[in-house]
Formats: C-alpha cells, sequence, structure tokens
C-alpha cells in the first residue's frame, strides 16, 4: 500500500532507515523513516519536489528493502496507470457486468484482460521493433515534460529525471482500431504490425540535466 501521510496522522517515529543518496532514484528523498500508530508499524518517505519545493509524505507498508524514491515515483505515476486501465472501460465497452453469476462474471474478466493483453503486446512490440521512434502521446508526454523542466529550470529548479524514463501508457486508439479492423476484414497481423510502424513518430529526448 501508498498513499498520503495525512497531517492529523497519529503515528510515532521508530527509526530511520538508511538509503543511498547519491542513487538517481532516490531523487528528492529527504528521509526514510519507520512509524508507528498503536501496534501497526509502516514506512514513511518525505520527499521534497524538486520541481515546486512543496515536501511530500508518502506512506508505505512495502518491504523496507524497496527505496524510497520507489515508493514516491509510483505515487506519482498511478494516474498513467489508471488511464491505462481505462482502455477496459472506454475502448472495450466493459462498463457493466453480463451477468451476476460468478462464472459468467469470471469468463468476462478473463476475456477483457486477454482482449487487453493481445493489444498491449501489439503496441509493444510495434515500439520494440522500432526503438528509434515513439507513440505520438509518447511524443505528447515527453513534449510536456520539457516543457515542465524548462519552467522549473527558470526558477533555478529542476524537473525529477525519473519521469522521463518508462511510463506504463493508455493503449492509443490507433492500435485499437487496427486490430479491430484486422479482426473484421481478415487482414494479416504482419500487416497491422507495418501499419502500427508507420504510425509511429521520432523519439524525442527529455531535458534532464539538473
Amino acid at each position: 500500500m501508498i498513499s498520503v501521510l495525512k497531517e492529523n496522522a497519529a503515528a510515532t517515529f521508530v527509526d530511520s532507515i538508511p538509503f543511498d543518496r547519491n542513487d538517481e532514484i532516490n531523487t528528492g528523498v529527504e528521509s526514510y523513516s519507520v512509524y508507528q500508530n498503536k501496534k501497526s508499524t509502516f514506512q514513511v518517505v518525505d520527499y521534497r519536489d524538486p520541481e515546486t519545493g512543496k515536501l511530500h509524505q508518502f506512506i508505505s507498508t512495502l518491504p523496507k528493502s524497496i527505496n524510497p524514491g520507489t515508493i514516491a515515483m509510483i505515487y506519482y505515476k498511478g494516474w498513467t496507470i489508471e488511464k491505462a486501465f481505462n482502455n477496459s472501460k472506454s475502448d472495450l465497452t466493459e462498463r457493466k457486468a453480463w451477468s451476476s453469476n460468478l462464472y459468467a462474471l469470471n469468463s468476462q474478466m478473463c476475456f477483457t484482460a486477454m482482449a487487453y493483453n493481445i493489444m498491449r503486446v501489439f503496441e509493444e512490440k510495434s515500439k520494440a521493433n522500432n526503438p528509434e521512434r515513439i507513440h505520438p502521446s509518447d511524443k505528447k508526454y515527453t513534449e510536456a515534460l520539457n516543457k515542465r523542466q524548462e519552467i522549473a529550470q527558470g526558477k533555478d529548479r529542476f524537473f525529477n529525471p525519473l519521469f522521463f524514463h518508462a511510463r506504463i501508457s493508455r493503449i492509443c486508439s490507433y492500435t485499437i482500431r487496427s486490430l479491430q479492423n484486422a479482426v473484421i476484414t481478415g487482414k494479416s497481423l504482419i500487416a497491422v504490425m507495418d501499419s502500427l510502424a508507420r504510425h509511429l513518430k521520432p523519439k524525442m529526448v527529455g531535458i534532464e540535466k539538473h
């Protein structure tokens, strides 16, 4: 579990957890500690956003061996994962259950997961086969990060470089439409992959220096 520690949380400091401050993964982490609330113990990460200077406290029940910077980044990247889940609701139109029967519900979840995984494989495979290119959505995402980095540098701050690393993104509508058309028209899977490759854009370089 990872969440934000509430300001009025009744938690008592127990001990500090050592971590490598020179590791890029821990960018922005000021402290990593064990806290206790009654009989429950948990970890707290004090993370100061290098972009804004604002201090955030994240509570976690993950093993202490997990880098505190990883905990902070998982929390921040949660919205991209939610975007990926949105594929099932919006693109696969799985908005309601087929039945109240447990067997039917399990079947629906399995079919939905299978459809999603097939689309994900095609999209990721197209990127793996063309490492010098990216999807339009990834290009837009990188452009937004570069703009935020420039603004931060103008304030003598910097954008956490970890945001420029790989992310779980929403499967683009072009990939979904291509696979749907292939199923309907009997188009070969090789032709689908060629179509996805042509849709890719030149890769951008993130401004990671700080």
